[in-house]
C-alpha cells in the first residue's frame, strides 16, 4: 500500500528495553521501505477516557508527513464522563435492554451486587495496606475514566459509575462504552445485536475513533498526492506505450 496507520499500546516503545520497537522500525523502514513517523496520543483530548496509544504512520514515498501537523485539543479541556452516560431524565429515548422506563433509567442489571461490591472494596483495602495501587476505579460525572479494556465484561471494576452515597455503583452499559470509544459522535449512532460480553470485548479492543479521524485528516493530503503522482506516472507510461506502438506501425 501507499500508506498505512498502525496502533498499539503505549508500552510498545519501551518493551524489552526498546528492542521490540527497534525491530518493528527496522522491518518497516529497511525491509519494507516505508518512511514512518510515530506518536503516543492520549484519547482524553476527544473522549472522557485516559487511553494512551502509540500510532505509527508510514508512507511508501517520502512526503514530509509528521504527527506535528495534528490538531490535538487541550486534554485538560476534554469531555467528562457525564457526556457519555445515559441521562436518565427522559431527554434520551429508552434503549432496552440497557435502559428501561419512560425516562430511560439504566437497567438494574448493571448495578453491582452487594457481594461483588463488598469484594471489590475488600480487595482494594487489602492492596492499599500493602502499599499497592490495585483496586477498582470509581468515577463521577465530572471525571475522566481509566482505560477501558477487553476484560471489562468480568466485573467492570476498572470503570465504575459513582451513583452517590448509599447507592452501589454500576458498570457502564455497552452503549456507554461505545460512546467512551467515540463510536457515537454527532449523527453517528452505534448499535449492536451481540451479547454484552462480546460488546465489552469489542469496545475494549477498539481504537478511539476521533483520534484516528484526526490522524487521517493529516494523512489525507499526502495520500492523495501519492495517488495522484501514481496516476500521473501510469498515464505517462500509457502515452509512451501508445506513442511507441504508433511509431512501430508507421515505421
Amino acid at each position: 500500500p501507499k500508506a498505512f496507520l498502525l496502533e498499539n499500546v503505549k508500552n510498545l516503545v519501551n518493551h524489552d528495553k526498546g528492542n521490540t520497537f527497534r525491530v518493528i522500525r527496522q522491518v518497516l523502514e529497511e525491509e519494507l521501505g516505508y518512511h514512518i513517523d510515530w506518536k503516543v496520543i492520549d484519547g482524553k483530548s476527544w473522549v472522557p477516557q485516559h487511553r494512551e496509544r502509540i500510532f505509527i504512520a508510514g508512507f511508501r514515498d517520502p512526503c514530509g508527513f509528521t504527527f506535528d501537523g495534528m490538531d490535538i485539543p487541550n486534554p485538560l479541556q476534554g469531555p467528562k464522563l457525564a457526556t457519555i452516560l445515559h441521562p436518565e431524565d427522559g431527554s434520551e429515548a429508552p434503549e432496552p435492554p440497557y435502559t428501561e422506563g419512560n425516562i430511560g433509567n439504566v437497567s438494574d442489571k448493571y448495578t453491582l451486587s452487594e457481594k461483588l461490591w463488598q469484594y471489590l472494596q475488600d480487595y482494594a483495602a487489602k492492596h492499599r495496606a500493602k502499599g499497592n495501587g490495585f483496586g477498582f476505579g470509581l468515577f463521577g460525572p465530572d471525571d475522566v475514566t481509566r482505560t477501558l479494556s477487553a476484560r471489562y465484561y468480568k466485573d467492570g471494576s476498572e470503570i465504575l459509575v459513582d451513583r452517590g452515597k448509599g447507592r452501589r455503583p454500576r458498570r457502564l452499559t455497552p452503549t456507554e462504552c461505545a460512546r467512551l470509544m467515540g463510536f457515537e459522535r454527532g449523527n453517528r449512532i452505534w448499535s449492536t445485536t451481540v451479547s454484552d460480553t462480546q460488546a465489552y470485548k469489542q469496545c475494549g479492543n477498539a481504537v478511539v475513533v476521533p483520534v484516528v479521524e484526526a490522524i487521517a485528516e493529516v494523512m489525507e493530503p499526502h495520500i492523495r498526492a501519492a495517488v495522484a503522482k501514481d496516476l500521473s506516472g501510469k498515464e505517462k507510461r500509457q502515452r509512451d506505450l501508445y506513442r511507441g506502438r504508433r511509431m512501430a506501425v508507421n515505421g
